[in-house]
C-alpha cells in the first residue's frame, strides 16, 4: 500500500516498485494468502452443560478489494473472532449436549453464513468454517464415558447369557439325543432276547414231545433265576432278602421256596 504525502496512492504488486521519496511511502503490507484463525470460545447448551468449542476460519483478502482490507478494517482477526464467538453463543445454547455432538456441521456452516455477509464489506473472502474440538465439562465427559461403559458391560452380559443359554440348549438337545438312542438300543435288545425265547421255545417243543410251552417257559424262568443267584452270590457281603411267591403251584415258586429254606438252614 503506497501513500503520496498521506494519502493512499496506488498498489504496488509483486516485483520492482520505485518510490519517490520523499514525497511516497509505504504505508503496510496486504498478505493475499490463505490465513486461519482458530477461535475459541466457552459456552452452555441446552440442558446447561459447560462446552469449549475451537473454530478455525480460513479467509483470505480479495485481490480487487485491498484497498477495503487495508483502510476499513484496523484488524481482521479481532473482528473475525467476534463474529464467531457471536454465532456460536447463539446457536448452541438451543441444542441440547447430544445433538450438539451430532451438529458440529452445521455450527460451521452457520459461521461461515455469518462472516461471508459481514467480511465481504471489508475486502475478505472466507474460505471454510470448521469446528475443529468441541470439549464438555470434564466431570461430563466422565459421566458419558460410565455412561457408554456402563451400556458396553450391558451388551457383553446379554451377549454371554446368550453364549450359556445355546450351550444349554445343546447340551439338553444332545442329553435328549442320547437318552432316544439309549432307549432304542434297549428296545432292540428286548425284542432281541423276545425273539430269541420264541425260536428256543419253539424249537424245544418241536423236539420234545409231551411238552407244553408253559412248561418251557417255567424252566427258561428257573435257569434265569439260578443265573441271577450265581451273580448275586459273587458279590461280597450282599444281603438278599427272598419273598415267597403268593401261589405254590408253579415250578419257579417252588424253586424260590427251596432256595430260600436252604438259605435258612445254612443260618
Amino acid at each position: 500500500m503506497i501513500e503520496r504525502f498521506g494519502k493512499f496512492h496506488g498498489l504496488a504488486r509483486a516485483g520492482f516498485t520505485c518510490l519517490f521519496y520523499p514525497m511516497d511511502a509505504v504505508a503496510g503490507t496486504v498478505s493475499l494468502r490463505v490465513q486461519q484463525l482458530d477461535v475459541t470460545t466457552e459456552t452452555k447448551t441446552k440442558d446447561d452443560v459447560t462446552i469449549t468449542l475451537t473454530v478455525a476460519v480460513q479467509y483470505q483478502a480479495i485481490p480487487d478489494k485491498v484497498y477495503d482490507t487495508f483502510y476499513k478494517l484496523s484488524n481482521a482477526q479481532f473482528q473475525i473472532q467476534a463474529y464467531v464467538e457471536d454465532v456460536v453463543r447463539s446457536t448452541l445454547p438451543r441444542m441440547d449436549l447430544d445433538d450438539a455432538f451430532e451438529a458440529k456441521e452445521d455450527v460451521a456452516q452457520a459461521v461461515k453464513s455469518a462472516l461471508e455477509k459481514i467480511m465481504h464489506e471489508y475486502g475478505y473472502q472466507i474460505m471454510q468454517a470448521l469446528v475443529t474440538d468441541l470439549t464438555p465439562d470434564a466431570k461430563v465427559r466422565n459421566a458419558m464415558n460410565e455412561i457408554n461403559a456402563s451400556k458396553r458391560n450391558k451388551e457383553a452380559a446379554r451377549e454371554k447369557a446368550e453364549g450359556d443359554k445355546v450351550l444349554l440348549v445343546k447340551a439338553a438337545e444332545a442329553d435328549a439325543e442320547a437318552k432316544y438312542l439309549s432307549g432304542v438300543g434297549v428296545a432292540r435288545q428286548r425284542k432281541a432276547i423276545v425273539d430269541g425265547f420264541k425260536d428256543s421255545v419253539l424249537d424245544f417243543n418241536s423236539g420234545v414231545e409231551g411238552t407244553t410251552p408253559k412248561d418251557i417257559i417255567n424252566m427258561m424262568m428257573v435257569t434265569q433265576y439260578l443265573d441271577m443267584l450265581k451273580d448275586v452270590g459273587t458279590v461280597p457281603s450282599n444281603n438278599c432278602v427272598f419273598v415267597p411267591a403268593t401261589s405254590n403251584n408253579d415250578v419257579g415258586s417252588q424253586v424260590r421256596d427251596g432256595l430260600m429254606q436252604a438259605n435258612l438252614i445254612g443260618r
